[in-house]
């Protein structure tokens, strides 16, 4: 390009620039798109997939800085969800690669933002009660109503849909439906879906699976009252503990043309020793929602029970622990 050619163009293009950033700086805060009745529309396909989870792992900081060993950090965190086995599980088609979220132009090792160390407040009551719960789910094969409400297909697994609403490390996807008087979100793990309607009240007695959702608007913010949790979906497999009292309180905001931002605040006196808040980030998922084909009855339960059977009417002596 010669120099009687260069200066128009470039002084074309630094003008063309300059009226794009005057444009976006009158243009004010991200306007969401609205439905056809006028609420902001959260509608289509979404994800949380995400190395970063509910809690963060000892000696990992909040925000990973330039500084900071990235790598290292993210296999700290990556092994507080799934050790690394030496037979490559973690690198199967169930576990692909992620990395941590990025919320705000940082780089984040919790949803938690309530806490300094990024860990949920338990009272050592609840401690012991999650302890209690944990072992249960893990090492109790007396018949299926003893087995966690995960294995039996019940409610999705690692809390991805009943609130506060989780990331999974493996089919991560969300499809939102929403109409005038109700919000509909399915989960891609166990093809599950949620209800939350609109300006209404909660329903007594409620004791049903996700809890009894109502929500109404905010200005641009879905804010979603749930209670009414079932008993038996108080261990969320296997990330935390929610007690059938328990109070959450949501808000679904888009924060940009690709981007929900999900906060969340749990009350569970009888487990925390104060209210908890968190927050994520939902994007756009291109790829298609598969059946999950998970029911109760399914295979894997029946098999797990009758290899506890069979280790019963066949009893063996514990083998030495390596090097004794």
């Amino acid at each position: 390009m010669t120099g009687s050619t260069a200066g128009p163009w470039l002084g074309t293009m630094i003008l063309a620039g300059s009226l794009a950033l005057a444009a976006q700086a009158f243009a004010g805060p991200y306007q969401a798109p609205r439905t056809a009745w006028g609420a902001p529309d959260f509608q289509g396909q979404w994800t949380n997939f995400s190395l970063t989870h509910l809690e963060r792992p000892a000696g990992v900081p909040a925000v990973v800085g330039k500084g900071d060993d990235l790598a290292a950090i993210e296999k700290k965190v990556s092994d507080g969800i799934l050790p690394d086995d030496g037979l490559g599980s973690r690198e199967s088609e169930w576990w692909p690669p992620s990395h941590l979220a990025v919320i705000d132009g940082q780089k984040r090792t919790a949803w938690i933002t309530s806490t300094p160390d990024g860990r949920i407040p338990y009272t050592p009551e609840g401690l012991e009660r999650r302890k209690a719960v944990r072992a249960k789910a893990f090492v109790d094969f007396d018949g299926p109503e003893s087995r966690n409400t995960s294995e039996r297909c019940l409610v999705p697994t690692f809390g991805a849909l009943s609130p506060p609403m989780m990331n999974s490390p493996f089919a991560a996807g969300y499809r939102i439906v929403q109409t005038k008087d109700a919000v509909v979100i399915q989960s891609e793990i166990n093809s599950d879906f949620r209800i939350i309607r609109l300006g209404g009240r909660h329903d007594t007695p409620g004791r049903v699976w996700s809890g009894d959702s109502i929500g109404h608007w905010d200005g641009a913010t879905l804010v979603v009252d749930t209670v009414g949790f079932r008993p038996e979906e108080s261990f969320r497999a296997p990330v935390f503990l929610i007690g059938p009292d328990a109070h959450v309180v949501e808000r679904f905001t888009r924060t940009a043309k690709g981007e929900i931002r999900y906060a969340f605040t749990v009350e569970d006196p009888a487990n925390y020793r104060e209210p908890w808040s968190g927050e994520m980030i939902f994007t756009p998922l291109a790829e298609p929602i598969y059946e999950y084909a998970c029911h109760e009855g399914n295979n894997s339960l029946p098999g797990l029970l009758q290899g506890a059977r069979y280790v019963e009417a066949h009893p063996q002596k514990t083998a030495p622990s390596p090097g004794r």
